[in-house]
């Protein structure tokens, strides 16, 4: 069986290898976007590659900045939760990892995600709604599966994926747009009919992309590495719980700022059971989660 420091190792290469897909795959649709206007040929490429650089370096020093501010996710104040931050720093130390910064999104819906750079530049985002329904313990081990996350060098992986996955589909629609309503600028409708249909296609292929290479075994992974933290996986258990039970409750909501594509960063489902998105988890069982954690006890 792999340790946790194989497991670290191979993030570490599936984030190199990812990021190497979605520039590719990056540099084609804007070869697309090009060729829709002025023509492909070498201009196109070369415009292609230096956008994708560019990209790649944004999302790496500002990626996790974006995703903060579409999930709606603000700066914690500590005098306003001075437990939440004991926590995180308590938990962080054991887990061998510098503080992360701490933010709050004003959800009812119970949940939480990590993201970052790395170790050294990571956050941690929660839920009012998962503060208000968890004990001390339970938001400990939530916070514990978070920082496992971070410990494990999942934040890149994800981070990258969410971010490049995003750029990619939006670009997949507006050229599709302009295809299907704008016309072809140079005459060929039936080759860029053609071509439209694909692009079009992009957008949810890259969702699926997505939830592909954010494995259930990360999940899983951080359960279980968390669990060894707090030496208490009953309270993850508990956490998931009633997690679970808000889902199944008389009214229950989707994370107001979560969609398909940042979905796979937050501890549990973020949508509601009732929606079609739930057809396509990112994440495994919640029931098979528990069930897991309780045999730890």
């Amino acid at each position: 069986m792999a340790s946790f420091f194989d497991e670290i190792e191979k993030n570490r290469i599936r984030s190199m290898v990812l990021m190497s897909l979605f520039s590719l795959l990056f540099i084609a649709v804007i070869y697309l976007l090009i060729d829709v206007f002025f023509g492909g040929g070498i201009f196109g490429l070369v415009f292609g590659v230096l956008v994708a650089v560019a990209y790649a370096a944004f999302v790496y020093s500002a990626g996790d900045k974006m995703i903060l501010r579409v999930s709606g996710a603000k700066p914690a104040d500590k005098n306003k939760y001075p437990i939440l931050y004991e926590i995180v720093d308590g938990i962080s130390s054991a887990s061998q990892i510098p503080m992360p910064k701490v933010y709050v999104i004003e959800d009812q819906n119970p949940n939480a995600f990590a993201t970052g750079r790395n170790k050294k530049a990571s956050s941690i985002a929660v839920t009012t709604g998962l503060l208000n329904a968890m004990s001390r313990t339970e938001l400990e081990g939530v916070i514990a599966h978070e920082a496992s996350h971070i410990y494990n060098n999942d934040i890149q992986f994800m981070m990258v994926a969410v971010v490049f996955a995003g750029a990619i589909g939006l670009a997949s629609v507006f050229i599709r747009n302009i295809l299907f309503f704008g016309g072809d600028r140079r005459g060929n409708n039936g080759m860029l009919f053609i071509v439209a249909i694909i692009v079009g296609l992009l957008a949810p292929f890259f969702a699926l992309l997505l939830r592909l290479a954010i494995s259930r075994r990360r999940e899983y992974m951080a359960d279980a590495n968390g669990a060894r933290i707090t030496r208490d996986p009953g309270s993850l258990a508990n956490a998931l719980i009633k997690i679970q039970a808000y889902g199944n409750g008389p009214h229950p909501t989707s994370v107001k700022h979560a969609n398909e594509i940042n979905s796979s960063l937050y501890f549990a489902n973020p949508f509601n059971k009732k929606a079609i998105a739930n057809l396509f988890s990112t994440h495994p069982p919640i029931d098979e989660r528990i069930k897991r954690l309780q045999k730890m006890y």
